[in-house]
């Protein structure tokens, strides 16, 4: 019991692969082993029943069963239901798609023709919205859309299961239920191969904690420098981040004497550049491969950085060459034809190889190529998790598994009976709906009298399905004419299509009662005047006194001619009121005097020069004159980086 108590007190702080307590490295044992040939034919073992079971999303309080992904904390869970792999496993499961480990989601994000710049964060990933640059997420959803994707069962053959990220351990001094993981990618191939000598591979793998670095310790002379340790670094969007991590644990001393494990930074490096098209996604090189070459001072100045960008990355890895050729793992994540062309392509002095056994990419979901970013991956690689799976949720997954299976061998179920079909005069009220709303959506007057002629459309049409919100509010052609202020369509409906102004709407309106500005109640007033009093009871249907056409058209132009009056005296008095101020600055520029002497005129300010040529333009003329000022400014950059 007290040894019990003992291990889940250790589990209560972070424990680090290198670095594990004694007490559980000698009760740790493998759940993965090895069976004979004749034993895997015949079917699998209970200990690999239980490993699929696990790796099959066991929803747990430490599991996420849509991605196959455990966290130790809550933070680690909110940080996985906001990341990309989360919510593309939700959406691709929504379309009916099978939800991708996070193997599979590193190696299709691999697979895209340009990386695009992720987000800082994960709070802050909500950058785009609808009408922004395509992010990695909608590339991937589209490109499941274009391929025709097999729907793969992931408990119908336990043996066909894609391995897990995630190698998982027990101890006899912790519950059953209770598991220990450690990524995969930190055992070599040839580690992976026998999964029996997995624990005493881990033990070998133990290191001795070094001391904290004072402010007097050269490089020289840093233990880490010559241990055991990792190179990783990402590229992407323009962002370069590398880094040489030792494997031994650094110890601090906080307040207190309590000792803290850090991770032990040998060198790092962080380089970037503007290359990606802003707002269209993908490199400037990816464009002009594409589409051709363009020719802007943006397309010029993107090509330099890319190629800026690749000396300086070429050039740290080369200074970082030695490291790099004793480092034990290399971990890796270029996605995109670019990045990968700049770090494994055939060239003078190449440090990595892209047949590098140690080569790995990342089995969890990463964002922007940082500092931080690599430092969290690494504690992220390097930290065992803990999850604790429910023997109930077992069995009740692998009942669901054979009824599923069950289902799946039974003959299926008579289709359900359709709904009736619409009958012809419905189809045509439908078809007539839609051709009318448009038509007096975009007011095509003749094309919408030509309609209702060749198709017999009778004054009584009422839009249909009469329930849906738009035809509740405007169930005839007048209302919709007059609730869209479509004068024209209004006084072609009310003289030529017999329209009845004192319909009444759902909510008990008139057609008049939906218009919205004068030139239509004025079309109303008009149609009155034309057809006669005795038409229609145009006091029923709210429609004020008749006027005549050439009295609407006087009024309208007195109304035009006063405004432009207004607006035209609003103009001259500015103008004046400009002049006004022009001259007074003039004359207090020149007119400075000392000792009875004119001094001589101010020189004007670069701001006061350009409100001077802006002055009378137009928005449209101002913003195309600033355009044309800041091109001609990176030109003139362009030109000087050049040397020119």
């Amino acid at each position: 019991m007290e040894d019990t108590t003992r291990m889940e007190e250790l589990l209560k702080r972070p424990l680090y692969v290198y670095d594990l307590p004694q007490e559980l490295l000698a009760s740790l044992t493998a759940k993965t082993t090895g069976q004979p040939v004749a034993e895997e034919a015949a079917g699998p073992s209970a200990e690999e029943l239980e490993q699929a079971a696990q790796d099959s999303a066991i929803a747990t309080s430490n599991l996420c069963p849509l991605c196959n992904v455990s966290y130790s904390t809550v933070q680690d869970q909110r940080s996985h239901v906001r990341s990309d792999h989360h919510r593309y496993n939700v959406k691709s499961q929504l379309r009916g798609n099978a939800p991708l480990g996070e193997l599979e989601f590193s190696k299709a994000v691999g697979e895209l023709d340009e990386s695009i710049s992720g987000s800082e964060s994960s709070e802050t990933e909500e950058e785009d919205g609808d009408g922004a640059a395509e992010t990695t997420l909608s590339a991937l959803l589209k490109k499941q859309a274009k391929l025709s994707h097999p729907d793969e069962d992931s408990t119908a053959n336990v043996a066909g299961v894609p391995k897990s990220p995630l190698l998982w351990f027990s101890s006899s001094g912790l519950p059953s239920s209770k598991s220990l993981g450690i990524y995969r990618a930190m055992f070599s191939a040839a580690e992976q191969e026998d999964p029996r000598h997995l624990v005493d591979t881990i033990r070998r793998k133990q290191l001795a904690p070094i001391k904290g670095r004072t402010n007097n310790a050269s490089k020289a002379q840093d233990p880490a420098a010559s241990g055991p340790h990792i190179f990783m670094c990402m590229i992407g969007g323009g962002h370069f981040a590398a880094m040489l991590v030792s494997l031994a644990p650094e110890i601090h001393r906080k307040q207190g004497g309590v000792e803290d494990r850090q991770a032990r930074v040998i060198a790092h490096k962080s380089i970037h550049r503007y290359t990606t098209r802003r707002k269209q996604g993908g490199s400037q090189s990816a464009s002009d491969a594409s589409r051709g070459a363009a020719h802007s001072a943006g397309s010029s100045l993107r090509r330099y950085n890319e190629a800026m960008l690749e000396k300086e990355i070429r050039d740290t890895l080369t200074e970082w060459r030695d490291m790099i050729d004793s480092a034990e793992l290399l971990f890796v994540r270029a996605t995109g034809k670019t990045n990968r062309k700049i770090l494994f392509d055939n060239y003078d002095g190449q440090v990595l190889k892209n047949k590098d056994p140690r080569i790995r990419g990342f089995p969890i979901n990463t964002r922007r190529a940082t500092q931080g970013e690599l430092l969290r991956c690494f504690k992220e690689l390097t930290r065992v998790k803990v999850s604790e799976v429910d023997e109930a949720a077992l069995a009740a997954a692998e009942n669901k598994r054979k009824e599923e299976e069950a289902k799946a061998s039974t003959p299926a179920p008579k289709p359900q009976p359709q709904k009736p079909k619409l009958s012809k005069e419905e189809e045509a009220a439908l078809l007539h709906t839609s051709q009318l709303q448009a038509l007096i959506r975009r007011s095509k007057v003749p094309a919408l009298m030509s309609y209702i002629s060749n198709n017999s459309i009778p004054p009584s049409f009422v839009f249909t399905p009469t329930d849906s919100p738009q035809n509740f509010r405007c169930p005839t052609p007048l209302h919709l004419a007059s609730n869209l202020n479509a004068p024209a369509v209004v006084t072609a409906l009310l003289t030529k299509a017999d329209a009845d102004p004192g319909s009444l709407s759902s909510e008990g309106r008139t057609p008049f009662e939906l218009a919205g500005d004068r030139a239509t109640r004025d079309a109303f007033r008009v149609a009155r005047h034309t057809l006669g009093e005795s038409k229609w009871d145009w006091e029923t249907a709210k429609v004020p006194a008749a006027v005549s056409k050439a009295d609407a058209d006087s009024r309208a132009e007195k109304e035009r001619q006063a405004a432009n009056e207004e607006e035209s005296s609003r103009r001259q008095a500015d103008l004046d009121r400009l002049k006004r101020e022009e001259a007074e600055k003039s004359a207090s520029a020149r007119t400075t005097k000392s000792g009875g002497r004119t001094v001589g005129a101010v020189e004007k300010s670069i701001a006061e020069k350009r409100e001077e040529e802006t002055r009378g333009m137009t928005p449209e003329m101002r913003t195309r004159l600033e355009r044309e000022r800041r091109a001609r400014a990176a030109e003139e950059r362009f030109k000087k980086m050049q040397g020119k």
